[in-house]
């Protein structure tokens, strides 16, 4: 009976009503509580870090073999330049190369600065014109100092970028046709074969004499040089873009077409709703493959063209046979593989994400 009684005492007990005194009292216990609760928190973090050190041995094992790689491809040249001698001396090893890469961009800077001075005078003699009541005197003169290893740089990507956009838009459209008909894919293929392996060496004459008579004016909106660059970019790099296209097209599943008959859609509907998307890791694919080709396409057609850009700058370097010609090309080379291994990546990324974003 007492037990009994016991029982319903405590249970009478746990639904009473808790008065305001009894409420506070957890709060007067919080800094424990807080205390406690901060004491917990490192521990999830540091349950966390186990995680991280399991990974880090895997990313070290990972990373371990292309570091290697390039530190023995380092060792070996800084070993075996000097035993070769060419007609400007030794052969430049890794230092030397890179004391030149430092010497050419301490020379775009000093460019900049002469830039910015003549820029700087010009300003202030128009100011003197102005206030001497002469404003028939004013110039506004361009900066015309001979362009610098990053402008060539630039004018080089410049360059890559038209090529590469004009064979875009040539090669997707008509991929996409000869994917959907198999009769225009028959017409077109040995087009295709004949002219996908022509050297860029054979393209630029004709391309030459094309743009000579085409562009008849003293200042163009495009220089001759620019444009002739990009056109043979063009035609050596449209040709993967084309095929991969070709053949994503053509092995889209046939149901999707067969919705699309069922749905009514018409052509463009069926296009962009149908075919692209399912065609898209094609086309990125071929893109990835055609600027690769027309970014090593680019420096030999600048050589011959005389754009002002990284293929110019090889040439001259060559042409020019200074202690320091060597070293400055092989840094050239460098710039050269590092700005494709970028490109190449940026079309991978371009790439996931337009596979990540597909409707069908």
């Amino acid at each position: 009976m007492t037990e009994g009684n016991s029982t319903m005492a405590t249970a009478y007990a746990d639904t009473q009503p808790i008065d305001d005194t009894e409420a506070e009292a957890p709060a007067t216990a919080s800094p424990a509580t807080e205390a406690a609760q901060s004491s917990e928190k490192p521990a999830s973090s540091r349950s966390a870090s186990p995680v991280l050190a399991g990974k880090l041995p895997t990313m070290i094992k990972g990373m371990l073999p292309p570091v290697l790689g390039i530190l023995i491809f380092l060792g070996l040249w800084a070993a075996l330049a000097p035993q070769v001698d060419t007609s400007l001396g030794a052969l430049p090893g890794p230092v030397e190369v890179s004391e030149q890469g430092f010497a050419l961009f301490d020379e775009w800077s000093a460019a900049k600065d002469v830039e910015a001075q003549f820029y700087a005078d010009q300003d202030a003699r128009n100011a003197a014109y102005v206030a001497a009541g002469t404003p028939e005197r004013v110039t506004d003169f361009d900066y015309a100092g001979p362009p610098t290893f990053l402008d060539q740089i630039v004018t080089s990507l410049e360059t890559v970028a038209l090529g590469f956009f004009l064979a875009t838009i040539v090669a997707v459209p008509i991929g996409l046709v000869c994917g959907l008909s198999p009769v225009v894919n028959a017409a077109i293929n040995p087009l295709v074969q004949i002219m996908k392996p022509v050297s860029p060496l054979a393209w630029l004459p004709i391309v030459t004499m094309v743009i000579s008579a085409l562009v008849t004016s003293a200042d163009p909106l495009l220089p001759k040089a620019f444009i002739i660059s990009a056109l043979v970019v063009m035609l050596c790099s449209l040709w993967p873009t084309l095929i991969n296209t070709a053949v994503g097209t053509s092995s889209i599943d046939k149901d999707l077409l067969n919705v699309g008959r069922v749905l009514k859609l018409g052509w463009f509907a069926k296009l962009t709703r149908l075919v692209l998307p399912s065609s898209l890791p094609y086309i990125f694919t071929g893109m990835r493959l055609s600027l690769g080709v027309g970014w090593m396409v680019l420096i030999a057609a600048e050589m011959l063209a005389q754009n002002p850009g990284l293929g110019k700058f090889v040439w001259d370097e060559f042409q020019n046979g200074s202690s320091q010609s060597l070293a400055r090309i092989m840094f050239a080379v460098v710039v050269i593989g590092f700005i494709g291994f970028g490109l190449d990546r940026l079309m991978m990324g371009l790439q996931a994400l337009a596979s990540k974003n597909r409707t069908v």
